[in-house]
C-alpha cells in the first residue's frame, strides 16, 4: 500500500498524468454504460437487425444536436403508437358487427425543412372481412388534405410518398408536379414552395366489420436530425457503435498489451536464467518474428481464415511476443542475474522457477508498467486499421467499422463528416489518454528520465 500511494504521489506531481488517467476513466466509465445500457445480445440485434429494428431511424442524418450549429432548423424524427403514447389518442365507438376507431395525431411543425418520410405502420386483426381505412391530413391552415382509402391486410405499410393518387391531388392543390412530401408541409400554391409551419393533424378513421376485430396504427417522421449520434446508410443508430467500440477497443488494448508484456517478460527471464540453446532458441525465434510483416500476416489470416476478433486478438498476441522487447528484457535479467541476492538464493537451494518468478521478475516489473499502458493505443489502432480495411469482426459494433462504412459509402463526399469524425475522435482521445499517461509513468519509473 505504501509503494502504491508513493506511486499516485509521483503520478500526481505530472498534469499531463492526471489529464491522461481522467481520460481513461472516462472511457472505463463509458465502456461499463455500454455494456450495463446495451447488454451484448441486444447491441448485436441493433447492429446487424434488419428493417423491423431499424424502420424507425432516418437514413444517413446527422445527430440531434446538429441543429445547434446550422442557421435552420432541421426536423426531428417521431415515432408514435396510437393507444400507447398519449398525444397518439384512440378512440373505439362499438357498432352491431364491428365498430369505428378514430385516431388522432397532433404536431407542431416549425422547421425549415421537409421531413424525410412519412409512414403508417398499420396491424389489423381480424377473420375474413378486412377493415378499411381512411387517412386524412389537417394543415395550419385549416384545409383537409385526403391522403388515402384501402382495405388494409394483416400487416401494412403505407409509405406517403409513394402514393400514386395522392400526388395527383397535392399536384391540384398546389397547381403543379410536386413531391407529396413537399406538397403536404408547403403553403398552397406558393411559388416558390414555401413551409407551412404551424400545427397539423393526423386523423385516420379505421372501420372493422367483425366483433372483436382491432387495428393497431404506428406513424413514423423520419426526419433530417436523429439521436445523438446519428444514422448510417443502412437505418443503424450509430449510438450503439460508439457506445460499444469503447469497451471493444479497451479490451482488445488492455489484453493484448498486458499478455504479450508479461508473456515477453516471462520468456526473456527464462533465456536469461537457463542459457545454453534455451536462450538461443529463443533469440533465433525472435529474430525471425522481428523480419515477418506483422501488419500482413493479419491480413492474411482475415482474408483466409477468419475475421473474429478473437482469432486476430490471439494472432496478434502470438506475433507480437517474441519482438525487440524480448531482447531488452534478457539484457537487464542478464545483469540482474549476477546480482549477490541470486547467488544467495541459490546457496539456500531456491528453484530455478522460483528465482525467475519471485526474484528476477519482479526487478523489471516497474519498467514493464510504463511499455504496457503505452502499447494499448497501439493494438487500438491496429484493430481499427484492420476493421477499416474490411478485416473486423462483422458481427461486433466498432468504431473502425463505423469508418469502414463512412468510408465505403462516400460519407467524405457527400458532406456526412459526423459518421467519419464521431468514431475518429474517440480513437484519437484513447490514444492520447494512454500515451500521456505512458510517457509520465516512464518518467516516474525510469529514474534517468526524471530530471528531463
Amino acid at each position: 500500500m505504501k509503494n502504491i500511494r508513493n506511486s499516485l504521489k509521483e503520478i500526481s506531481k505530472y498534469p499531463s498524468a492526471i489529464f491522461g488517467m481522467i481520460i481513461i476513466l472516462l472511457l472505463v466509465a463509458l465502456a461499463i454504460y455500454a455494456v450495463f445500457t446495451i447488454p451484448y445480445g441486444e447491441a448485436v440485434r441493433l447492429w446487424r437487425g434488419g428493417e423491423d429494428t431499424v424502420y424507425r431511424n432516418p437514413k444517413n442524418v446527422p445527430p440531434s444536436w446538429f441543429n445547434n450549429f446550422t442557421d435552420k432548423s432541421l426536423p426531428i424524427s417521431v415515432a408514435v403508437v396510437a393507444g400507447e403514447d398519449e398525444e397518439f389518442t384512440k378512440v373505439v365507438t362499438p357498432g352491431v358487427e364491428g365498430s369505428s376507431i378514430e385516431y388522432e395525431y397532433s404536431f407542431d411543425f416549425q422547421y425549415d425543412e421537409y421531413p424525410q418520410e412519412l409512414f403508417l405502420y398499420i396491424q389489423a386483426d381480424y377473420q375474413v372481412k378486412n377493415p378499411f381505412i381512411s387517412i386524412t391530413l389537417e394543415t395550419p391552415g385549416g384545409e383537409e388534405i385526403r391522403i388515402s382509402d384501402f382495405g388494409t391486410s394483416a400487416r401494412q405499410t403505407y409509405r406517403f410518398s409513394q402514393d400514386d393518387r395522392l400526388e395527383t391531388r397535392l399536384r391540384r392543390l398546389h397547381g403543379r408536379e410536386v413531391l407529396p412530401i413537399h406538397g403536404l408541409f408547403s403553403v398552397p400554391e406558393s411559388d416558390p414552395l414555401e413551409i407551412n409551419k404551424g400545427v397539423y393533424t393526423l386523423k385516420v378513421l379505421a372501420s372493422t366489420f367483425e366483433e372483436n376485430s382491432d387495428v393497431r396504427i404506428e406513424f413514423v417522421s423520419h426526419g433530417l436530425v436523429f439521436g445523438l449520434f446519428g444514422t448510417d446508410h443502412m437505418r443503424r443508430d450509430l449510438t450503439t457503435a460508439i457506445l460499444w467500440g469503447a469497451p471493444i477497443a479497451l479490451a482488445f488494448g488492455l489484453l493484448a498489451a498486458a499478455t504479450t508484456s508479461v508473456l515477453s517478460m516471462l520468456i526473456a527471464a527464462i533465456g536469461a536464467w537457463f542459457g545454453g540453446w534455451v536462450d538461443e532458441l529463443i533469440q533465433r525465434i525472435t529474430e525471425v518474428n522481428l523480419v515477418l510483416p506483422f501488419f500482413s500476416v493479419l491480413i492474411m489470416v482475415g482474408t483466409f481464415y477468419s475475421r473474429s476478433i478473437w482469432v486476430i486478438l490471439g494472432v496478434t498476441i502470438a506475433l507480437s511476443i517474441f519482438t525487440g522487447a524480448i531482447k531488452t528484457n534478457r539484457a537487464i535479467f542478464l545483469q540482474v542475474k549476477e546480482s549477490t541476492y541470486i547467488e544467495a538464493a541459490r546457496a539456500y537451494g531456491a528453484s530455478n522457477s522460483r528465482i525467475i518468478v519471485r526474484y528476477l521478475v519482479p526487478r523489471i516489473i516497474p519498467m514493464l508498467i510504463p511499455g504496457l499502458v503505452s502499447a494499448v493505443p497501439s493494438y487500438v489502432f491496429l484493430e481499427a486499421s484492420l476493421a477499416l480495411l474490411g478485416l473486423g469482426d462483422p458481427t461486433l459494433p466498432t468504431w473502425g467499422k463505423v469508418i469502414n462504412d463512412a468510408y465505403t459509402n462516400g460519407a467524405l463526399y457527400r458532406g456526412q463528416f459526423y459518421w467519419i469524425l464521431e468514431p475518429a475522435v474517440l480513437l484519437m482521445i484513447t490514444g492520447l489518454g494512454f500515451a500521456m499517461l505512458g510517457f509520465a509513468l516512464d518518467r516516474i519509473f525510469n529514474p534517468r528520465l526524471r530530471g528531463m
